[in-house]
């Protein structure tokens, strides 16, 4: 199970990495006039995914409502 956790999603589980490339391209391919659907840019999609969401946060500095944080 190690392996796993350093093995690309495409290795992982590979019909969701192709159900996630369909999902791109078809935001690509149009307008999405929801507001919650809007494409966002990769920086976000970076921030999003990167080892910061292995922690969360309520509150604000100095006043969190988990105390691991």
């Amino acid at each position: 199970w190690i392996k796993q956790l350093n093995a690309p999603l495409e290795e992982i589980d590979p019909e969701i990495a192709d159900i996630i490339e369909l999902e791109k391209a078809r935001q690509w391919k149009g307008l999405e006039l929801i507001p919650s659907e809007n494409f966002t840019s990769v920086s976000v999609m970076q921030a999003v995914g990167s080892v910061m969401t292995n922690k969360y946060s309520e509150g604000y500095p100095g006043a969190r409502y988990y105390g691991g944080n």
